[in-house]
């Protein structure tokens, strides 16, 4: 059985892909630019490696 905290992790993702399938596209596309933004901020792994699970 599930930790309640797991589904509640599991609810807010849900909440998150829904409301980002709900944008508009032009908004969808300043979404993705600012989360690569970030990735690339913090030091995100080089293309073919594989990120640590954390």
């Amino acid at each position: 059985m599930e930790s309640w905290d797991s589904q509640s992790d599991e609810a807010q993702g849900l909440r998150l892909v829904r409301a980002f399938l709900s944008l508009p596209p032009d908004k969808r596309a300043e979404v993705l630019a600012f989360v690569e933004d970030l990735l690339i901020a913090h030091g995100r792994p080089e293309e073919g490696q594989e990120a640590s699970p954390t």
